[in-house]
């Protein structure tokens, strides 16, 4: 069992003309009415990474840690600047699954060797205010560093670390920080102790590629589809912890990707592509499993609410929870098997080496205002067929479908105005903007088109059961009358869209 908790932390150290002895005088900081002496904490920590240093690429650090009153494995992962989540596995001798698979898109198939020791004598005071509440943990730290691979070095240094109390306000750092200022301590140039014990004791800490300045249509295309991969990469750790949007964020990711390869085939070799985005679709897919049921069900739930009780003819929630539970296909279980299977990892190393290894086309290195202005407009060519044809059908299923594919296609264009916007400036911007709103539109629409096919089901369900259908029929009603209206304002929302489109 693993417990997670957030972080917000500054680190600093001495100039070098003061050094750094002792913590300084903090009870005149505003709202600290007492310093309160805990002692000191002798520190050790092993910090385990890949050998080639994947996680603190990354900004992560991993570590098993004695002594002190949180002795146990600490995975921490970046929310900001000075603001990480770490959690915390209790002691054990090996790394426990529960954060080797937080850490699994970083490591892949590489192993977890310990990198660094860091024998720390913590001198720890609590900044408490007048009701003895806990504002701020600061602490001198003498640190001792170890270097366990690639060498032997060895580092020591002294620095201040203060970490904000739960639910504390970040604002309060400030007037701490003002106070050590004073003092002569400055903000420490290295983001954590491992950081700067790889950079004292060997080979620095690797850094990212820092990308160039797209030029032609490649760079622009390329720079795009990184992102992507690097969205998806970044995500996983949050999707593992069932995060608030994390999984929908991954699987836009997925989607924007896809759209890519496709809108610019002139751009990137399509018979390299396409396989990868067959496995971007599956990921989406696997994604999608639970949300895209648990989105029906909100809404149908939704709908019930709006109700009077008057309304509801029979157990209708009772029928709902069961139809749901009834059609939920997939599990938290089935999806962690999904991304710590063979199948996901090779496609985390396919998208890999197409970034390193991009399969360009003649025309990526053409300039962006034409290549990608072409592929933008080509798209846009295609949504207007499409919409023009479901205005122009009658409303029923052959409709709802046409709807549908133009929603499909505006998602399309929509992905590819975002990869164009940084080329193309405004216009792009524009489109993207003009795509997101119909989407939302046309979204609605397919909303209310499969609601109404819950809304069937679950009467079937009920009827069978000898119970009242007439509430579901009522909603039924409702849900036509949405789309009706939605339909009615397709027509004036795309003449708007084509008057701006692209000029």
């Amino acid at each position: 069992m693993a417990d997670t908790k957030r972080e917000i932390e500054r680190k600093y150290e001495a100039d070098a003309s003061t050094g750094l002895s002792d913590l300084p005088d903090l009870t005149r900081v505003s709202g600290v009415s007492a310093v309160i002496d805990k002692g000191v904490a002798e520190l050790d920590a092993t910090y385990y990474d890949t050998a080639d240093q994947r996680l603190a690429a990354a900004s992560l650090t991993l570590r098993r840690r004695t002594g002190g009153d949180d002795a146990g494995w600490h995975l921490k992962l970046p929310v900001s600047d000075g603001v990480r989540d770490e959690i915390h596995a209790p002691l054990s001798d090996t790394v426990p699954r529960t954060l080797t698979g937080l850490v699994r898109s970083r490591v892949r198939d590489a192993e977890l060797i310990p990198v660094v020791r860091l024998l720390s004598a913590r001198d720890v005071r609590h900044l408490v205010d007048a009701a003895g509440g806990l504002l701020a943990e600061i602490s001198l730290d003498r640190v001792r560093a170890e270097r366990l691979s690639e060498g032997q070095g060895t580092a020591e240094w002294t620095e201040i670390e203060v970490e904000l109390a739960d639910d504390g306000d970040p604002a309060f750092l400030d007037k701490v920080e003002k106070k050590l200022r004073k003092a002569g301590v400055r903000r420490s140039k290295s983001a954590s102790k491992l950081a700067r014990a790889l950079g004292e004791t060997g080979r620095k800490k690797p850094t990212a590629e820092v990308a160039q300045e797209p030029v032609t249509a490649g760079d622009h295309v390329l720079a795009y589809i990184r992102a992507q991969r690097d969205a998806i990469v970044e995500l996983d750790p949050a999707v593992r912890r069932d995060l608030f949007d994390s999984v929908h964020a991954m699987r836009v990711a997925t989607r924007r990707m896809r759209s890519a390869f496709r809108s610019y085939g002139q751009v990137m070799d399509r018979t390299v592509t396409d396989p990868i985005g067959e496995e971007l679709k599956w990921l989406a897919g696997e994604l999608g499993l639970d949300r895209d049921q648990e989105v029906l069900t909100e809404r149908l739930t939704a709908a019930l609410d709006e109700l009077p009780r008057a309304l509801l003819a029979g157990p209708v929630r009772t029928r709902l929870r069961t139809w749901s539970h009834a059609r939920r296909s997939g599990s938290r279980r089935h999806l962690i098997a999904v991304l710590d299977g063979r199948r996901y990892l090779e496609l985390l190393g396919a998208l890999d080496t197409l970034v390193a290894d991009p399969p360009l086309l003649k025309a990526a290195s053409g300039t962006p205002e034409k290549v990608i202005d072409k592929a933008v407009r080509k798209d846009f060519a295609k949504l207007s067929g499409l919409v023009g044809q479901a205005i122009d059908l009658p409303p029923g299923s052959a409709r709802d479908l046409a709807i549908h594919e133009a929603r499909k296609k505006a998602k399309r264009t929509r992905y590819a105005a975002e990869a164009a916007a940084p080329a193309l400036g405004p216009p792009a911007s524009g489109l993207v903007k003009s795509m997101k709103s119909l989407q939302g539109l046309l979204g609605e629409h397919q909303d209310s088109v499969m609601t109404r096919l819950a809304l069937r089901d679950v009467a079937t369900q009920a009827h069978a059961a000898g119970e009242s259908a007439f509430t579901y029929g009522l909603l039924y009603g409702r849900e036509e009358r949405r789309a009706a209206e939605y339909e009615r304002a397709l027509p004036g929302a795309w003449e708007s869209i084509e008057r701006t489109a692209l000029a």
